[in-house]
């Protein structure tokens, strides 16, 4: 799925060209961007949002314990 996002300023403009445009192509949609508020991306006002945000490692802990020893003979 592809999304042509269109800027609200613009929305008049080039929605309904872009829905028209893009009849045929199932794969893309046509949406308008309507998010509200500071974006939090921002360099204002940075250090606050940093300040909540918590990271962790997501990844699966190790097995506990020892593997066993494996003796190896010879190659080939």
């Amino acid at each position: 799925m592809i999304y042509c996002v269109v800027p609200r300023e613009l929305e008049d403009d080039l929605y309904d060209k872009l829905v028209s445009y893009y009849a045929d192509n199932p794969d893309v949609t046509v949406i308008v961007d309507r998010r509200r508020g500071p974006d939090r991306r921002s360099a204002s006002g940075q250090e606050a949002y940093d300040e909540r945000r918590v990271t962790r490692d997501r990844r699966r802990a190790r097995v506990t314990g020892t593997f066993p020893t494996v003796e190896v003979s010879g190659t080939g």
